[in-house]
């Protein structure tokens, strides 16, 4: 099978990588440092037609921290609606059989829901704190259904929780969210600095997935025998606060200051826990990676290229 990864050489498509390399798979990474623009439909297609891919796994998005998407809000959404309907419309020219397997964030559900249920998932606004984006993701859905219905492309669409894990970027503005806390508090860790800011409250509880887990659930959707275009929460089910994680993270790295809470910064939506039920309907035997321990992994990281 040829599969092509867009923004490949970005945190989670490097990790498929590592799933993907000990399998027969020919596996191909695009992304702008390859020369390939996928807000320009020319070069989308030409790339596509050339790759002539079985499956696409679509990682490629303009993101940054929440504080980015909030106020580059009209970049993101731009650059991220142009990639996505390039990417399909390319798909269904060069393409048509490949299965597009996209990962859907979960600050596309409603700001105020408190369990995210598959069935809730139009029940409400997203977010204010990440309009851009959270919408960006449902209008990939949109995309994939409406490419689905009229020329039969194959899509399967994941509902992701907060991603964390070793390889990804060391800014902490440009980092998932939980990365970002391990970098800065290794950094105030190793200024000496006797506390540590937290951005917001600290009470909003997340549910935190491992990279690898994530990957890992990605990779089976491949062989998938039908499509998912309906979307499917990848999910435990349970939450940390962010304070809960920053207490791991302090144990894990050993700083010994006081956190301190700046609430100047947006909290976003106060809970964040996906339903389990769906997912484990189709992934009954998968075991995810425990929450310390994902932490464990990747502060070791972090500590080596700090």
């Amino acid at each position: 099978m040829r599969i092509l990864i867009l923004g490949g050489h970005g945190f989670m498509g490097r990790h498929l990588q590592q799933v993907l390399k000990s399998t027969p798979h020919v596996v191909t990474c695009v992304s702008r440092a390859d020369g390939v623009d996928l807000r320009d439909y020319a070069q989308t297609l030409a790339c596509f037609q050339h790759l002539n891919p079985d499956a696409i796994f679509n990682f490629a998005a303009h993101v940054g921290s929440v504080h980015y998407v909030s106020s580059r809000a009209a970049d993101v959404l731009a650059d991220n609606l142009r990639m996505t309907l390039n990417i399909y419309q390319a798909a269904q020219s060069a393409c048509p059989k490949a299965r597009i397997i996209n990962p859907l964030s979960n600050c596309s559900y409603p700001g105020d829901a408190d369990i995210h249920l598959e069935d809730d998932w139009w029940a409400g606004q997203v977010h204010e704190s990440v309009y851009a984006y959270g919408n960006y993701k449902r209008f990939v859905y949109v995309t994939a259904r409406c490419f689905s219905k009229q020329f039969g492309v194959d899509s399967v669409n994941l509902l992701v929780p907060n991603t964390f894990g070793p390889g990804d970027s060391p800014d902490p503005n440009k980092t998932h969210a939980l990365n970002g806390m391990i970098i800065r508090m290794i950094q105030s860790r190793n200024a000496g600095k006797d506390e540590f800011e937290i951005w917001g409250t600290g009470k909003p509880v997340r549910e935190w997935a491992y990279v690898e887990d994530v990957v890992a659930l990605l990779g089976l959707a491949l062989h998938r025998e039908s499509p998912l275009v309906e979307p499917v929460n990848i999910a435990q089910n349970r939450g940390y606060s962010i304070r809960e994680s920053a207490e791991m993270i302090a144990e894990e790295i050993g700083f010994k200051g006081r956190l301190v809470f700046n609430t100047q910064y947006q909290d976003g939506a106060l809970r964040k826990v996906l339903d389990d039920r769906r997912f484990r309907s189709m992934f009954p035997d998968f075991q995810f990676t425990d929450h310390r321990e994902g932490i464990r992994k990747t502060v070791a990281y972090y500590e080596t290229v700090l």
